[in-house]
């Protein structure tokens, strides 16, 4: 789809107008200070904003830039992130501060395709740093602005691929200033999610997030939580701890958790990992 000069502009007046009349407050925002966008972009994965503003500053307190969240015990790191959810994001968060303050001399490089080498930092978040931190002119997408797109150029189609929403995206984009356009952008598409009926399920990417009751991610989260509470313990412990859960499904947890660096076992006992 090629849109004229006339419909860009149009639609890019509409969106600076709501966001001149109600665009959102945030400390992200005031800020150019990489890490500090680093950290928000992190907390924002998959997390409402409401949630994050809890944990934003005193997390900034505690681990004030990439040296204090590198060398700090990954224990520390997922108390102050619990309530947050999705401790991957955490243990991330963690390993990239590691790699910036020993690999890159304490900042954040502006290479894609170093950044997606990074833990937990795909696409739209590798796009997101480099509007946000660097200001750079790149064509990312995330779910408000896939809504705000499906919302205006999709209206009565179905099975919308990512890279057609990608396309107008990149032919919309205010190179002049994307921080800015993308902060826009972003609050239209909250402003249409209470607006609307969702225009995202008309992406051929949608999927309903699944219930967390029961899951495997309240098992990890449960788990997470009382090996940093109560640490180091056995594993009859945990299993006694987690008795309203399958014991093979904690089992599973617990190996996953292992695997993935958040707890270290030893004679069958778990403590968090470093």
């Amino acid at each position: 789809m090629q849109l004229s000069k006339e419909a860009v502009a149009r639609f890019q007046q509409r969106i600076w107008n709501y966001y001149h009349e109600y665009g959102r407050p945030f400390p992200w925002r005031d800020t150019n200070d990489p890490y500090k966008i680093l950290v928000s972009e992190l907390m924002l994965q998959q997390t409402q904003t409401e949630r994050v503003l809890k944990k934003y500053q005193p997390f900034l307190e505690r681990f004030p830039g990439y040296a204090e969240l590198a060398e700090a015990p990954l224990a520390d790191v997922l108390s102050l992130w619990q309530g947050l959810g999705y401790n991957r994001r955490a243990l991330g968060l963690k390993r990239i501060a590691e790699l910036v303050y020993h690999n890159y001399d304490g900042k954040i490089p502006d290479d894609p395709d170093i950044l997606l080498s990074f833990p937990m930092i795909g696409p739209a978040t590798a796009g997101s740093l480099q509007a946000f931190v660097f200001n750079k002119p790149v064509a990312f997408i995330e779910t408000n602005i896939r809504r705000v797109i499906l919302y205006y150029f999709f209206d009565s189609k179905d099975g919308v691929q990512d890279s057609e929403v990608l396309d107008i995206v990149t032919q919309v984009l205010d190179a002049a200033d994307p921080r800015q356009w993308y902060y826009a952008l972003m609050d239209y598409g909250v402003y249409l999610k209470y607006a609307v009926i969702n225009p995202n399920r008309r992406s051929a990417h949608y999927r309903r997030q699944a219930p967390f009751e029961n899951s495997n991610r309240q098992i990890r989260g449960a788990l997470l939580r009382l090996i940093n509470r109560k640490g180091p313990l056995p594993k009859d412990v945990i299993y006694g701890e987690m008795s309203s859960f399958e014991e093979e499904r904690v089992l599973n947890c617990l190996s996953d958790l292992e695997r993935e660096g958040f707890i270290a076992g030893e004679n069958g006992t778990y403590r968090i990992g470093t």
